[in-house]
């Protein structure tokens, strides 16, 4: 099927990007030929590609009208967007987090429906592969409670278990023992607020970081949780971490059970709890895969050639 479109001059230039960095793109991830001569777009494909290209040029049109050109990961939140039959504005319009210039919003469907789970349940479980924003909306929407004053603190942590290396004594104190396996969480942190925030924030308790065993024996009232890497706990650990859930809290579980580090005759815990716990009322399991990933655009062909090397196909 071909079919032409005429867009807007100002659509054609946002439309071509850099060096046809757009359009190379959208070529890409709809998987059609797309030609732009002048203002007059043809599209070249499957029936089903070329009417899901046509809705996310007519997407694009609608928001450079309105002044809001794609930037970084547009082209991946627009063709999720019209693949989820979802406007792209109710997710731009989603702002989580705002920091100087950085603007957080879900940037797919997935992350805009796991998002939404977090905001209305009591425990969500963020369940796909690296890049698709599990840990960083977790703790966007963990800082954004925080300063509206809907929880008392933060706590962050995941378990201490090395990624295939066997790290052997660390020195210094325990922040200093402990700051490797928890750095990733540092970064998000740094990346919502100024430096000296975060260490105010520390100081005064709001804030705290810590491995999984530190968990046991405690109640976790008025706080947002957020344990990450939740592929390689134990079933035990995992029963330990969502019954210290304490009076006006929040949890979120976040793992990639495809990146399971723990010995190989042990069972994860992240794995097992959707097999008890799936249907729960307040619990909530959101499933991320590959059309999710917002890191660089190689990263979704990483993903789908691991899953077809184990069999499973894309993700």
């Amino acid at each position: 099927m071909q079919r032409v479109i005429e867009v807007a001059d100002e659509v054609a230039v946002e439309l071509a990007g850099e060096y046809d960095q757009v359009l190379c793109e959208l070529e890409e991830r709809l998987q059609l030929s797309i030609a732009l001569r002048g203002n007059r777009v043809t599209l070249d494909g499957d029936d089903a590609r070329v009417e899901q290209a046509a809705s996310a040029i007519g997407e694009l049109s609608s928001l450079v009208e309105a002044g809001r050109p794609l930037g970084p990961g547009g082209v991946a939140m627009l063709t999720s967007a019209v693949e989820s039959d979802q406007p792209v504005g109710s997710m731009m319009d989603d702002l989580i987090w705002r920091n100087r210039q950085r603007i957080i919003t879900p940037r797919t469907a997935g992350q805009k429906a796991y998002v939404d789970a977090i905001r209305n349940h009591t425990i969500t479980f963020g369940i796909g592969p690296a890049g698709t924003g599990k840990t960083y909306l977790a703790v966007a929407l963990a800082t954004a409670a925080l300063t509206r004053r809907e929880v008392g603190r933060i706590i962050l942590t995941r378990p201490a278990v090395e990624a295939g290396e066997k790290l052997g004594f660390l020195p210094g104190d325990l922040a200093a023992k402990v700051d490797p396996y928890l750095r990733p969480l540092f970064d998000a942190l740094h990346d919502m607020l100024d430096a000296d925030r975060v260490e105010s924030l520390f100081e005064r308790g709001h804030i705290e970081v810590a491995p999984l065993a530190f968990m046991r024996g405690r109640t976790l009232n008025d706080s947002f949780i957020i344990l990450d890497e939740a592929q390689n706990t134990s079933p035990e650990q995992m029963r330990m971490f969502l019954t210290r859930l304490g009076f006006g809290s929040k949890m979120v579980v976040t793992g990639d059970i495809t990146q399971v580090d723990l010995p190989r005759d042990n069972r994860s815990g992240l794995v097992e709890v959707r097999e008890i716990l799936e249907g729960v009322d307040d619990i909530s399991f959101q499933m991320l895969d590959r059309r999710d990933v917002v890191r660089h655009r190689l990263v979704q062909s990483i993903v789908d050639a691991y899953a077809a090397s184990d069999g499973a196909g894309p993700a």
